[in-house]
């Protein structure tokens, strides 16, 4: 029994990793693309050159500051995302449970318009404050959802509400500014990467880091969380203190990416399915889901940017197109194989 369960891990893992493999290679050519393609376009033998530094002055400048950082927001947020996305449906065991869906996405988004619109502040600044919103309002959630823990179904549905209101706050605010102003916040709150610069970028990428670094510490608790919490108790850990750990980290995540480029919806809901589903539940899951999410968003990008010619499609509204289909298959699915739902 315990070589067939040996074996049957590692099968599983090797799954996983295939997976982790895919998205990476599909991630590193789709980069390659977007740094070629464009107003300037450039050879691969151009690209190489700019990269290594051996390229002229315009194609070093046209791949380096125009076209990386775009390229690697899209990584570092579809990254965020999707391992947000994971930890959050790990841990409530809901396929529903995502930053989306929970309000801590559309929450860091009102911070965000309210922050642009009456503060007048961008870059790390934006950033920062946004993250702390996020922070805020994933505490809001906890507070007004605990009752002796945190009940899964509970907490969706108050933050259902909290996004419900949140999504309202950002409407008034909207309908307070001047117009010129309302379609800056409005391009930045459906998901846009077209303004990606190396500072907001570089302080993206440190704190997505971190949380990650965080995360992997907190990887035996998360694997103990899968099971029922019974069992995860007798294991000795201390489940409501580790399950508010792990969301804390994963609100911090969600709430970086949100800062980047917007309140991109569905990537942190579809990325974690579809790791899991082609390469099952293995201990290298939520790495599977994080490299799903860069290459859903990267793709994402690459297709808002050239599949209609003349127009520029925010990265928002192609995974829009994508999720929300989606999304009423997940619930329609969940409907006739549950008596109660997915929840």
């Amino acid at each position: 029994m315990t070589a067939v369960t040996a074996r049957l891990r590692r099968a599983e893992r090797r799954r996983v990793l295939a997976v982790v493999a895919g998205a990476v290679g599909v991630v590193v050519a789709l980069s390659a693309v977007a740094l070629s393609l464009g107003a300037a376009a450039l050879t691969p033998a151009e690209v190489w050159s700019a990269l290594t530094g051996t390229g002229s002055r315009i194609a070093t400048y046209v791949v380096w500051e125009l076209r990386m950082p775009r390229a690697a927001a899209a990584v570092i947020v579809g990254a965020a995302l999707g391992l947000a996305g994971a930890v959050f449906q790990v841990v409530l065991r809901n396929p529903l449970a995502s930053p989306d869906v929970l309000g801590v996405t559309a929450s860091a988004g009102a911070v965000g318009v309210f922050a642009v619109l009456m503060l007048s502040v961008s870059g790390v600044t934006l950033t920062v404050l946004v993250v702390i919103g996020g922070i805020a309002a994933a505490v809001l959630i906890g507070a007004l959802a605990w009752r002796r823990g945190i009940h899964a179904l509970r907490l969706v549905l108050v933050g259902v509400g909290v996004a419900a209101l949140a999504s309202a706050v950002t409407g008034y605010l909207l309908t307070l500014s001047d117009l010129r102003d309302v379609s800056v916040a409005y391009t930045w709150l459906v998901g846009n990467l077209s303004g990606a610069a190396w500072p907001v970028v570089g302080s993206t990428g440190v704190i997505a880091l971190i949380g990650t670094l965080v995360l992997t510490l907190q990887r035996r608790g998360l694997r103990a969380l899968e099971l029922d919490d019974a069992s995860a108790t007798a294991l000795g850990f201390r489940v409501e203190r580790m399950r508010v750990g792990v969301l804390a980290t994963a609100v911090v995540l969600a709430a970086v990416a949100v800062s980047a480029a917007g309140p991109i919806g569905f990537v942190a809901l579809v990325a974690p399915q579809l790791a899991r589903r082609i390469g099952g539940t293995g201990p290298l899951s939520l790495w599977a889901a994080a490299a799903v999410g860069a290459a859903l968003v990267s793709t994402s990008d690459l297709l808002g940017q050239y599949a209609i010619p003349g127009v520029d499609l925010p990265v928002g509204v192609v995974t829009g197109i994508v999720g929300a289909p989606y999304l009423v298959w997940l619930l329609a699915r969940g409907t006739r194989t549950r008596p109660g739902g997915l929840t």
